[in-house]
């Protein structure tokens, strides 16, 4: 029943108001007339001097003639079976999030809901709200600690990247983290992310780099991987995440220390004509991840496409058949002359 109220419609509803001058034709028809001038005791008399009427008034002939114009009016309305369909297109922007999983990112120096939280965590959470808020836009991922290492390809399919993104691990002593070696390879995880977009014709090539250390590990510098980046046409957003007093955990580093490097961050995104931010809480992440939003805006457009199929044939047909037996009914039983 839901599907056919979601189909059927009338695409010329206004034929629909006939039906209230036919509905008070047929109660009208239906009143009593006036009283009768004379009353006779013994009407046997006066019905031996006629002929019997064969049907009451208005008989059968009335209801078919109502049901001809009714089934008339509804094709008059243009009755249809719609079908919408919804084509989208967009010139989307194809953006690699190049995402620090190194030890670090293990410092719990943020604050969600009255708890502490780890700074892992809280990235995976707002990079996850970014990707669901750009369903146009094609995407990959990129771990890094002391190498590179894919962990999702470019993709429309977000359910598939936003996986990835939860999946990712920290290492530990077990081994079992998504990239093992230790370090910060941020040159090497943006040369990984411009490769992938190199590969790849859109309007706007992005990559959002999320990092609280300094490059300590790879084999090019971030400053080389951002200029190479520039040659592409690669534009770079560099995030700095974390505390100035967040200091790495004594079972991690002997001496432990505060690994930022804001100038090689704000460099890296001058180069490219991006921008840095520095989210030192929960709230300035999000902050920084709504204006890169607002500031890479994809062109969507909507078409909807309706194809209507025309039933107004099968209301013709019965009102064509009422009509005709109507017709013939008072043909074979006419009405007796007075």
């Amino acid at each position: 029943m839901s599907e056919f109220l979601n189909h059927f419609r009338f695409s010329q509803p206004a034929w629909l108001l006939l039906t209230l001058p036919l509905l008070l034709a047929l109660f009208l028809r239906r009143g009593r007339g006036a009283e009768a001038a004379v009353t006779f005791p013994n009407l046997s008399i006066l019905i031996s001097l006629g002929r019997q009427v064969r049907e009451t008034a208005g008989g059968i002939s009335l209801p078919l003639a109502a049901i001809a114009l009714l089934f008339a009016i509804f094709a008059m309305a243009r009755p249809v079976w719609r079908n919408e369909y919804q084509s989208r297109s967009a010139s989307g922007i194809d953006i690699m999030i190049a995402l620090d999983v190194s030890l670090s990112m293990d410092i719990d120096d943020f604050v969600d809901e009255g708890q502490r939280a780890k700074r892992i965590d809280v990235a995976k959470a707002v990079v996850d709200d970014f990707i669901s808020r750009r369903p146009d836009d094609r995407m990959g991922l990129v771990a890094f600690a002391g190498r590179p290492r894919d962990a999702s390809p470019i993709t429309l399919d977000h359910k598939w990247l936003r996986r990835a993104l939860d999946e990712l691990r920290l290492n530990d002593q077990f081994e079992r983290g998504t990239v093992k070696e230790q370090g910060t390879a941020i040159g090497s995880a943006l040369a990984a992310a411009a490769s992938r977009l190199d590969a790849r014709d859109a309007k706007s090539k992005i990559i959002l780099l999320i990092t609280d250390g300094a490059s300590n590990s790879g084999k090019i510098s971030p400053v080389e991987a951002a200029e190479h980046a520039k040659t592409l046409g690669i534009k770079i957003y560099t995030i700095a995440i974390g505390t100035k007093e967040g200091r790495v955990d004594r079972s991690i580093m002997r001496f432990p220390y505060q690994e930022f490097d804001i100038p090689t961050l704000k460099k890296i995104a001058s180069l490219t004509g991006g921008e840095h931010y520095w989210a030192q809480n929960l709230k300035s992440l999000r902050e920084t991840f709504t204006t890169i939003n607002q500031l890479e805006k994809t062109e969507a457009r909507s078409l909807t496409i309706i194809d209507d199929r025309e039933l107004f044939h099968w209301f013709i047909i019965p009102s064509l058949i009422a009509a005709l037996a109507c017709a013939v009914r008072l043909a074979f039983n006419p009405t007796p002359s007075p």
